[in-house]
């Protein structure tokens, strides 16, 4: 078993590259089954996630070259199967995307249900009904979804609540889909408008990705022959921003688009930290205890999800009392235990959380629960007195390259160690 072993407190300071956005290379590495041909994507986190999906479409027929850790070409024009492996497809939420792909492309899929970070019911009822209005039969048994279209027809198709997988699914099921397709209540992600960017540099028509409304006039086919960078992180840059406060640190963020930050950049003013936009990268520093603040997940522009657990982090030593509303997943709070153990003074009631600030935090054996709760505690360890070991290290790896190496960089006293 590994675990993170983590010596504070110590304030964070240096400079951190931004890698590629797993929430978009996850979707845009299923979208090369679109293609008939190769094409070489950049800028891809080596992150467990990512190797899975590589591992997936290899089990489907696709050639993978590793032209480097964060560059692979992908040639997908001999996929042999229509069945997907059920191991592999378990193993994170992102595998379903793989079915809308596979409808575009072959019109058939058979794809276990998706596993992921235990967050609370995640239903993929509006991923079906997208995938029915275009014309698939879709059926789930024992675990197993099978979904199946003779010819895939562009329809208008409005989403009952904003999704940011299914907008992305059925995206990708309309590309090659004969006719327009609408999507209305779509989700405005900087990942969904990156997946559009990368199916319309191979070919497609999709417009007005970004905003609530996309429009996808089907195309023929997709040339591929072309290179694309995925953009760079937004929850990774938005991890070390809230990294550099809680810490009472000072970190430059290089490789990163700020305007996807704004609503952290928000929030973390708010506090008493110090935010210097420089276009292309963000520096963040904080020189006092964080200040009291009510934070409310949304889907972006508004406060992430997916940063809540490091904001918690911030507020659990901050002066005063906090609350944190979580709109999006039902259990994300499961990380305020671990904290507590760590000598917060953290109260979660269903979708509200009371952070009642503390002074500091010690260190203690603690258990990521989740992909962004990992993280937070790596936070948490440098903030507190003493030694934390932060064990269930699969959650982190599936989203963070080389974590360790990071943090060590701006100066955190943590090492990776196998018991």
């Amino acid at each position: 078993m590994e675990k993170l072993v983590v010596t504070g407190p110590t304030p964070l300071k240096g400079e951190v590259i931004i890698n590629g956005a797993k929430n978009a290379a996850v979707a845009i590495l299923p979208a090369t089954l679109l293609i008939d041909g190769c094409c070489t994507i950049e800028n891809l986190p080596n992150i467990s996630d990512i190797k899975i999906s590589c591992e997936i479409l290899e089990k489907l027929g696709a050639k993978i070259t590793w032209n480097s850790k964060n560059s692979i070409t992908v040639d997908t024009t001999n996929i042999i199967t229509t069945k997907a492996p059920l191991d592999l497809t378990s193993k994170f939420r992102a595998s379903y995307y793989v079915i809308g792909a596979m409808l575009g492309r072959m019109g058939e899929i058979e794809v276990g249900m998706p596993g992921g970070c235990k967050l609370g019911a995640r239903p993929i009822d509006q991923h079906i009904k997208g995938f029915e209005l275009l014309g698939a039969n879709v059926t789930v048994e024992k675990g197993t979804i099978y979904a199946k279209a003779k010819k895939l027809k562009g329809c208008p198709i409005y989403m009952d609540i904003v999704s940011v997988g299914a907008t992305i699914n059925v995206m990708l099921a309309s590309v090659l889909a004969k006719g327009t397709t609408i999507i209305d209540n779509a989700a405005k992600e900087p990942h969904i408008v990156d997946v559009a960017n990368f199916l319309n540099t191979m070919g497609a028509d999709i417009r007005g990705a970004g905003t609530d409304v996309i429009k996808i006039n089907g195309v023929e086919k997709l040339h591929g022959n072309a290179t694309y960078s995925v953009v760079p992180d937004q929850i990774e840059a938005g991890t070390f921003m809230l990294a550099a406060v809680a810490t009472r640190g000072d970190i430059t963020l290089k490789n990163c688009i700020t305007k996807h930050l704004e609503s952290i950049t928000a929030k973390i003013i708010e506090v008493g930290g110090n935010v210097q936009d420089n276009g292309d990268s963000i520096r963040v520093w904080c020189n006092k205890r964080p200040s009291k603040a009510n934070i409310k997940t949304l889907p972006y522009p508004g406060f992430p999800t997916d940063l809540q657990p490091q904001m918690g982090v911030v507020l659990s030593i901050a002066n005063g009392t906090s609350m944190i509303t979580e709109s999006i997943w039902e259990s994300r709070f499961q990380y305020t235990e671990e904290l507590n153990k760590m000598g917060a003074q953290i109260t979660a009631h269903g979708k509200n959380a009371f952070f009642e600030g503390v002074k500091k935090l010690s260190g203690a054996p603690v258990y990521s629960t989740d992909l962004r709760a990992g993280a937070a505690l790596v936070i948490a360890g440098a903030v507190a007195e003493g030694t934390t070991e932060i064990y269930n290290l699969e959650h982190i790896d599936r989203g963070y390259e080389d974590i360790e190496g990071k943090f060590r960089k701006i100066g955190a006293k943590i090492k990776r160690v196998t018991e």
